[in-house]
């Protein structure tokens, strides 16, 4: 009786993605369910004859994830990790600006 094999074929650069998305990005999913679950209880109001806090609750998760693949398309992998990084990490906009942290002159002028 021989072994028999199958071959499998294992690449370590695909991202792992779930209704288009990537992990990452259902995890700002998951994020989104819970702050409007915790806003959704302060409100006691009604949209339609629905409870508001029942739309904040699962509409708007729900309404994210087309957003989200609308928002992705044609990005690379990690695009909305990175977007996210660059509007909430501080930055210098101009390289004449004057550093706030530097207390003595870089250069010194050489005495003749």
């Amino acid at each position: 009786m021989s072994l028999q094999t199958t071959p499998v074929y294992r690449n370590l650069q695909t991202r792992v993605t779930f209704l288009y998305l990537e992990f990452e990005d259902l995890f700002v999913v998951v994020i989104l369910a819970v702050l409007f679950n915790i806003l959704g209880r302060f409100l006691d109001r009604e949209l339609f004859g629905i409870p508001m806090s029942l739309l904040l609750q699962y509409g708007v998760p729900v309404l994210s994830i087309p957003f989200l693949i609308l928002f992705k398309y044609g990005k690379p992998g990690g695009y909305l990790m990175d977007w996210l990084s660059f509007h909430f990490k501080p930055r210098l906009y101009c390289c004449l600006e004057a550093d706030s942290e530097q207390t003595c002159p870089y250069l010194q002028m050489g005495e003749k």
